[in-house]
């Protein structure tokens, strides 16, 4: 299978790239602001939620505009790509019940759609460290692991969503409430550490991926500290398993997704 993967990936890694760009371009194709969009949409959100945890309900999480960014940017991510991709297949009927497609190109372009738009937070996020001169350690560099294992997970999951995608027509109702709670518990506009009691805390904080992931992204970035190596490296591995197991059903079953649909 891996070698199959490997030869896939080679073959069809252009399509992914372009096909991204292509998406990009027609989100912004009608639309006076164009790319502006993709840094407003954020801001926005990062400027309700500020405004209404930050004032009215008074949290004293320090840099807090950087804290809440960081969690929309990554929660954005996380959340979208896992939402697009129980449809994909059927969103892309035309392309899928024509030319053979390895199925799991259709999620790593939805990745780099919304990769990019990650990216234009992140940059986002530099400015914000300079304008409040949060002071960077060299701990910073542990984003980049951080980053490639939620990528990693991400994949994964969509994996098992394209495919039960297919056979489940009410799958992205359930995960729409699903997605929804955990939003709560990933601590997007507050710390789980502070606000939940031990040891409940600690146990949403590591057995939530993105709460996790999230926690380790501010932790490194705004307040200079390393985050918890075996348990990230855990999850990497997790995820690289579920990446490989996912990547093995879609190919299992991928013959029979054109009959379903």
């Amino acid at each position: 299978m891996f070698k199959r993967f490997r030869d896939d990936m080679k073959k069809y890694w252009k399509y992914a790239v372009y096909s991204s760009k292509a998406q990009l371009k027609s989100e912004i194709a009608n639309s006076y602001l164009n790319w502006l969009w993709w840094v407003l949409d954020p801001l926005c959100f990062m400027l309700i939620y500020v405004f209404m945890f930050g004032y009215v309900f008074k949290s004293k999480q320090q840099y807090f505009a950087i804290f809440v960014f960081i969690g929309i940017t990554f929660w954005d991510f996380f959340n979208k790509c896992l939402i697009q991709s129980v449809k994909l297949i059927k969103a892309n009927k035309p392309i899928v019940s024509k030319v053979y497609i390895p199925k799991f190109i259709l999620i790593l372009v939805k990745i780099g759609v919304n990769g990019f738009k990650m990216f234009i937070s992140l940059l986002i996020i530099v400015a914000m460290l300079a304008v409040w001169r949060v002071p960077i350690t060299y701990n910073v560099i542990y984003i980049i692991p951080i980053l490639m294992t939620l990528i990693v997970l991400v994949f994964g999951f969509s994996c098992y969503l394209l495919h039960y995608g297919v056979f489940v027509e009410d799958l992205s109702n359930v995960l729409n409430i699903a997605l929804r709670f955990l939003f709560y518990l990933t601590g997007i506009f507050w710390s789980i550490m502070d606000r939940l009691p031990a040891p409940y805390n600690s146990y949403i904080g590591r057995c939530n991926p993105i709460a996790f992931l999230l926690t380790s992204a501010r932790d490194c970035v705004i307040y200079g500290s390393t985050p918890h190596r075996k348990l990230l490296l855990l999850w990497f591995v997790i995820g690289l398993i579920i990446s490989a197991l996912g990547v093995r059903k879609i190919y299992k079953n991928e013959n029979s997704y054109v009959k379903v649909i």
